[in-house]
């Protein structure tokens, strides 16, 4: 008969899987999504793209891009259980210049919204007029 060999419980918590990581880290919904933005490079460490199986360890520097915000986190702790998000946000600490970045960028993103944001729908007669109006003027087909 076989004995099978269990690793001591010690062993188990000093690594985790990244995909797991990040997804007991609440930086994604589910572990596929985690492992699809894995496998597109969107998650670095040291600039250099991961597999889903790598194992992290305290201490390590990753790069999150999620959507347009950008993190650089330091794990400060392992978990491949989810918890609340109180919990989650003692897995790792976001750098200074990562948190000031995305103030930045959040905060420039806020005072210049996107261009057409302010549009409802279909544009009002008078809006037509104005549309017409103004391709009008740049027309390349009219003689000057």
């Amino acid at each position: 008969m076989k004995k099978t060999q269990n690793k001591p419980a010690a062993e188990e918590s000093t690594s985790v899987r990244l995909d797991k990581w990040l997804w007991a880290a609440r930086f994604f919904k589910t572990r596929t999504l985690s492992q699809d933005n894995i496998e597109l490079g969107r998650i670095r460490m040291n600039g250099v793209r991961l597999k889903a199986s790598k194992e992290i360890k305290i201490g390590d520097q990753l790069e999150i891009i999620r959507g347009e915000e950008r993190f650089i986190v330091v794990v400060k702790a392992l978990s491949s259980k989810r918890g609340s998000a109180a919990v989650a946000q003692t897995l790792y600490e976001e750098t200074p210049d990562s948190l000031e970045t995305r103030t930045r960028i959040k905060e420039n993103s806020r005072l210049m919204p996107m261009p057409g944001s302010d549009y409802h729908g279909r544009p009002t007669k008078r809006d037509g007029r104005k549309i017409r109006q103004f391709m009008a003027e740049f027309d390349p087909s009219k003689d000057f």
